[in-house]
């Protein structure tokens, strides 16, 4: 067969043709190559040298080298460097909080994204435990008892992570009946003490949020016109039940009803709120709360949009810290059983403990949709608000004065 005609006259091509003329166009090889002449190469930059030669086996110094051990350091390795990533970013956010600077939108912007910038660490984080899974039971089993009696748990960083975003001491689960900070000593148990001494995330973001615009009485007042709205909205709806006929259907809308009234009153019940904090189930002031439900609730509004991000960047944080720490239990469980930790805990039985609401620090932002109204009894804000753009100044009051036409 001669092939088609057709594609021979027209689309033939000649390649050799072609490769020269790419030879003569080709802008690849441009450039000088300043490598080899002196100043910073790329090794010494990275100190790959101390990186790259810090996996030390504990089997092959006792004469029994086990290969998967080398993966057991490497991947505890790279957890420790995303560790220090985290802080980093983290350390950042709360010196902005710190020093006041968050009123200027790019500051808010920056927050935000460096938050992100956590989330993503931590996802990649919580997935790196399937490369520690290719590791059977028997391969760790085959090295473990080398590493006693280091354990997980001394992690200084990841303590530091800990407190530094706000984890309630008062709720921590005792390692070994100790106090976690007696496991540590000299200067690494002065960096915890510390850490746990200077303001946390959490205490940060409930300095803002107690700051939220519109919340001032002689002001826009959105917390006594949004309970003015609710107590109106929950009688509307009582009068509509109570006209319906009777029937089990009424009945059971009634009780519904009653449900929903006794959990939304007992939001504006302060001594509640202030109960639960003391016990530690509220992790946020009163006002706080409040500041938090309302940029909940207004996160369509440009002005509310970017606090909202970072609100739910806070959010993402917890749900990651968590997963991390279930996959770790998981992990766990899959190479020792129900046998002790090599530091000599309760190991899983211990991990599982953990992975609870207690180790939850920002839990009342979850807790604000259990508060969900019908968008018609949240309070509507000043009309000048809707056309208002951005400005660098977040808390400018004069936007949220009272407009009692709504």
């Amino acid at each position: 067969m001669t092939g088609c005609p057709f594609w021979k006259n027209k689309y033939q091509f000649n390649f050799t043709k072609l490769a020269l003329e790419d030879e003569a166009d080709d802008k690849s090889q441009e450039g000088l190559n300043k490598a080899g002449k002196g100043g910073l190469i790329y090794g010494e930059y990275l100190h790959l040298d101390k990186i790259l030669n810090a996996q030390e086996l504990q089997s092959e110094n006792k004469g029994n080298k086990i290969h998967d051990e080398h993966l057991f350091i490497v991947t505890h390795q790279a957890y420790e460097l995303w560790f220090k990533q985290i802080l980093w970013e983290l350390d950042s956010v709360r010196v902005i909080f710190e020093n006041g600077h968050v009123r200027d939108e790019r500051n808010m912007l920056k927050m935000v994204t460096r938050m992100q910038r956590i989330s993503i660490i931590l996802k990649l984080l919580v997935e790196q435990f399937s490369v520690l899974e290719t590791m059977t039971a028997l391969d760790f089993f085959d090295f473990r008892d080398y590493l006693s009696p280091a354990s997980g748990f001394q992690s200084l960083q990841f303590r530091l992570l800990e407190n530094k975003i706000g984890v309630p001491q008062s709720l921590r689960v005792p390692y070994n009946r100790r106090h976690y900070r007696d496991n540590f000593k000299g200067k690494e148990y002065e960096l915890l003490l510390k850490s746990e001494q200077e303001p946390t995330l959490l205490q940060l973001v409930n300095a803002w949020l107690e700051r939220t615009p519109g919340l001032e009485p002689e002001g826009f007042n959105f917390w006594g016109k949004f309970e003015a709205n609710v107590l109106n909205g929950l009688q509307q709806e009582y009068a509509i039940v109570q006209a319906k006929e009777d029937s089990e259907e009424k009945e059971d809308q009634m009780a519904e009803l009653k449900k929903q009234k006794e959990v939304l009153m007992s939001l504006f019940d302060e001594k509640l709120h202030e109960h639960l904090f003391s016990k530690g189930d509220r992790r946020l002031s009163y006002k706080a709360m409040k500041g938090a439900l309302m940029i909940y609730f207004y996160r369509e509004e440009p002005r509310f949009q970017v606090p909202f991000q970072l609100l739910t960047s806070l959010m993402d944080i917890d749900v990651l810290m968590t997963k991390w720490r279930y996959n770790h239990v998981c992990m766990v469980h899959r190479m020792i059983g129900s046998k002790a930790g090599t530091g000599g805990s309760s190991g899983y039985q211990y991990l599982r403990s953990t992975v609870s609401d207690r180790y939850k620090v920002f839990v009342d932002l979850f807790n604000l949709s259990t508060y969900l109204v019908p968008r018609s009894w949240i309070p509507k804000l000043n009309p000048t608000l809707h056309k208002f753009l951005y400005t660098a100044e977040y808390c400018d009051s004069s936007y949220f004065s009272s407009d009692d036409s709504d």
